[in-house]
């Protein structure tokens, strides 16, 4: 099912692309720039794996159409990536995952005051208004969900630690969102420090929350590479049968631990990595038809439990 959803957009390329051929056949060839961050960690890795494999099928499906691919392991070096995009490649529009999100604003800002299509995705600009089209994951609802399901199935009086990822707006959105399902619940959060959707981030952050706090009941790992982290700095401490663990993103290992019934990871929050798939398809739309890509597309977020794991288990995924 959640398969299905996300390929909305590939089902409407797929609609157009007959017509979208013909409609630019003739048409001189535009350059899509897309500027994520690199694979340093799970869920970008598969975001990455995503986002080659549209670029190699809407190549095929579109030759008027080329597209250039960068990948960056710090905010500096995607600057640098898009200002060469720009430079040497004059492209016309940009599709870019921000690394940061302040950093990165005023960069984007000048691709689109260059007159330049700009797709924004999952990790918003500091700047509201800046992109034409803006396509992510319901931050929201992920960090809703993964409260309603602290609030509802721990008591009153519990102790908490959260695991936030790199700063940005997203994360702030979730993290705000977890609090208010947390709000009449008298669950205590203890702390908050950034993980930064690192396993090996997550490792210290918890290590120290370990020696810090005697008692916790939960961590919200708030992804499924904290997670892991977190996990093993719990079986390192000896205190695995204290706390369960919620991470998000829908891992494969971790999904597959909740179809087993895993008592430390009893649901997962769904935030998938092929939506950098939808965001190509339908910046690659703008190109190739006439169907209007401006706005918003919101890809929503589902709890993961052991009755519906197995629809979104796909052990082929490199996530």
């Amino acid at each position: 099912m959640q398969r299905r959803n996300l390929m909305k957009a590939a089902a409407l390329a797929a609609i157009l692309g007959g017509a979208g051929a013909a409609y630019a056949q003739d048409a001189e060839k535009k350059i899509i720039g897309v500027s994520i961050p690199s694979a340093t960690h799970g869920f970008m890795g598969g975001l990455n794996w995503h986002a080659q494999d549209s670029i190699e099928r809407l190549g095929e499906t579109y030759p008027q159409l080329e597209f250039v691919l960068s990948t960056a392991g710090d905010a500096a070096s995607q600057v640098s990536d898009i200002e060469d995009m720009m430079a040497t490649r004059n492209i016309d529009a940009l599709v870019v995952l921000p690394f940061e999100s302040e950093p990165l604003t005023a960069p984007v800002a000048a691709v689109k005051d260059a007159g330049k299509f700009v797709t924004v995705v999952d990790r918003g600009l500091s700047q509201d208004g800046i992109e034409d089209l803006y396509v992510a994951g319901d931050n929201t609802a992920f960090g809703r969900v993964a409260g309603e399901y602290f609030s509802e199935n721990l008591e009153p009086g519990s102790k908490v630690v959260v695991l936030r990822g790199i700063p940005t707006t997203l994360d702030n959105e979730r993290v705000e969102a977890f609090q208010a399902a947390l709000e009449g619940s008298e669950i205590e959060i203890l702390d908050m420090e950034h993980g930064n959707w690192n396993r090996d981030d997550a490792f210290t952050v918890m290590q120290d929350f370990l020696s810090k706090y005697p008692e916790i009941d939960a961590v919200w790992a708030a992804d499924d590479d904290m997670a892991i982290g977190v996990l093993e700095a719990i079986s390192a401490a000896g205190r695995s049968e204290e706390m369960w663990v919620i991470g998000g993103a829908g891992m494969k290992q971790i999904v597959e631990r909740i179809m087993n019934n895993d008592p430390q990871l009893p649901v997962n929050v769904t935030y998938p990595p092929a939506l950098i798939s939808s965001a190509i398809e339908m910046t690659a739309l703008n190109f190739v038809s006439n169907a209007p890509m401006a706005g918003r597309y919101i890809i929503g977020s589902q709890l993961i439990t052991p009755e519906n794991a197995e629809q979104f288990y796909y052990p082929d995924s490199p996530f």
